[in-house]
Formats: C-alpha cells, structure tokens, sequence
C-alpha cells in the first residue's frame, strides 16, 4: 500500500489523506469480496455485473476524495432495477446494500424489502403512519420497493397511493445520507411509472436493466440449485432438463429463475413418490440424489405439448 501522510486542519481532528492506494482501498474496504460473490453466485447477468462494479468504482473515489478533503457531494444512490421475475433484483439489491455499508455510505446494511401494501392504506389516515414505519425500519439502508408501479393507481380516484409517493419522495431528497431507495419492476411499466412521477426520475441517478436469462443459463442455474441441496440430474435427466426449459419460455408466465426453482421443487416431490412406490427394500445415497428424465418428463409443460401434437 502506498505511504499516506497525515496533515491535521486548525479547525477539526479529521484527518485529511495526502495519497490514497485506491486497489489496497477496494480489497481492505471488502467491496473486492462482496463484487466476488456477485460472480459467483449470480449467473450470466454480465451488464448487471458490470453496472455495480461502475458504481462500485465511483463510489470507491468519492469516498477517497472526501477523505483527501477535496469538494464533494454525497452522490445520489437511489436506483431503478428494470427486468423479468426471477432475473436476480432483489438478490443484486442485497450485495448493493452491502457494498454502500461497508464504504461508508449507509450506517447499518440491512435491505427492508417492500411492495405497495406495505406503504398504502384502505383508508384516509392510513397511508402516512404505514409508511412513516416502513421509513423508519429502513433508515439507515436500503429500501427496496418491488413493482413499485402500483403504488398509484391513477384510474382509481380514492386511492392512497399518492400520499406514500409524496411522503417518499420527500424522504429521498432530505434524508439521502441515511436512506437508499431501490424501485423495481417491469421495465416497460417502469418507463410509464416515471413518466407520470417525475419526481421519482430526478431522485434516480442509476438505472441499471436486468435481462432474461439464456436457455444454457437457466440450465446452470437449474444445476447449482439442486447442487446446493445435495440433488442432481443423471445424464439423461439433464437433457430432458434442457428441454423443458426451451419449452417453459414459450409459454406464459414464465419468470426466469423463480420458475426454475418451482419447476425443480416439482420434480423433487415426483422424483420422491417414485421412490416411495417402488421401494421394497434399502435405498442408496445416489438413488436418493438423483433427479431423473422421468421425474421432469412428468411435467405439466410435455404434456401440453403431446396434446398439442395431437391436435389435427
């Protein structure tokens, strides 16, 4: 690391850095360690993954700039996390909070994740307290609030979803130090979302898109998550895998990752009854372990497709 010298203000004991390693700063600060396990435990999303080590990397010279005593600004953080279900927001909101926390710029690193019924109210009087509790709960990290479109439905006139906004926006202007707001959503209704909340656009300074995953992704993703509980396919089981997920993504609400794991949950219960009927005796640890061609074949999305073969 490069020497640092000290030099000490008349008018305050802050000290002020003459020099700043910047890469000692990004492994000693942690953000080396929270960026790795972004790597490693999200797949594919490489534009995501580049987008948060920009920031990462701005964030990192502000910190040393405001540490030289050069002229700053705390930047804004309030962000904007357009995709998919199941493309990996919240979990990408979760490293993020963790990053602002350990350089410096949110106290405690908790992420208080939240949709519309938490912040709006059925009645008049309602909304201001729920959502004054939920700002409170959050202070100090980061506030992540999921569709965050239906947080005011304009074709309803007895709405209360305008009071929340205007509590948040209020909030995110005044007490930006302490509280990091993340909007998420569909990217097309975001769009829409922000043009009727101007207010919320001119708060958002980082707008990061999500993209669906890629079929061979999916695949990857479908194999680390049986890999963490101790399950995998078989070699045919894998092929068949791969083609339920070409066939899942053709059809209707379909949500990247989170059908993934529902599809492999499934699975699981057949490939456990299977077991269940046929046993007449002791079975092993692989038998036990194994998804199978027959326990995804089963699904609900080759049968459509057989039907639909035999449709004339």
């Amino acid at each position: 690391m490069a020497d640092i010298v000290n030099m000490e203000l008349p008018d305050t004991d802050r000290e002020i850095l003459a020099a700043v390693d910047l890469r000692a700063e990004y492994v000693e600060s942690g953000v080396k360690d929270v960026l790795d396990e972004l790597d490693r435990d999200l797949i594919g999303l490489k534009p995501v993954k580049q987008r948060i080590k920009e920031t990462a990397a701005l964030l990192l010279v502000e910190r040393a700039r405001r540490r030289m005593g050069l002229a700053h600004e705390t930047p804004t953080l309030h962000m904007s996390f357009s995709g998919n279900p199941g493309t990996g927001k919240t979990t990408v909101a979760l490293r993020m909070a963790d990053l602002l926390h350990r350089l410096g710029y949110i106290r405690k690193g908790h992420l208080v994740s939240v949709t519309r019924d938490d912040l709006v109210g059925q009645y008049i009087g309602h909304t201001a307290p729920k959502t004054k509790e939920i700002l409170k709960r959050a202070m100090g990290g980061v506030l992540f609030i999921d569709e965050a479109y239906y947080l005011h439905r304009q074709e309803n006139e007895r709405d209360y979803g305008q009071e929340a906004i205007e509590i948040l926006l209020q909030v995110m202007e005044n007490q930006r130090d302490d509280l990091v707001v993340i909007l998420a959503g569909y990217a097309d209704r975001m769009d829409k979302f922000f043009e009727s909340n101007p207010g919320f656009r001119s708060r958002i300074a980082h707008h990061i898109d999500f993209p669906d995953y890629s079929s061979d992704e999916l695949l990857s993703i479908a194999e680390t998550m049986l890999a963490k509980q101790n399950y995998n396919f078989d070699e045919e089981g894998r092929t068949i895998m791969a083609d339920y997920i070409k066939r899942r993504r053709q059809q209707p609400h379909f949500a990247n990752a989170r059908s993934i794991r529902n599809a492999l949950d499934r699975a699981r219960l057949r490939h456990a009854n299977r077991l269940f009927e046929a046993s007449r005796g002791p079975t092993d640890a692989m038998t036990l372990s194994t998804i199978t061609a027959a326990d995804i074949r089963s699904s609900r999305v080759f049968a459509k497709a057989a039907a639909e073969d035999q449709t004339p």
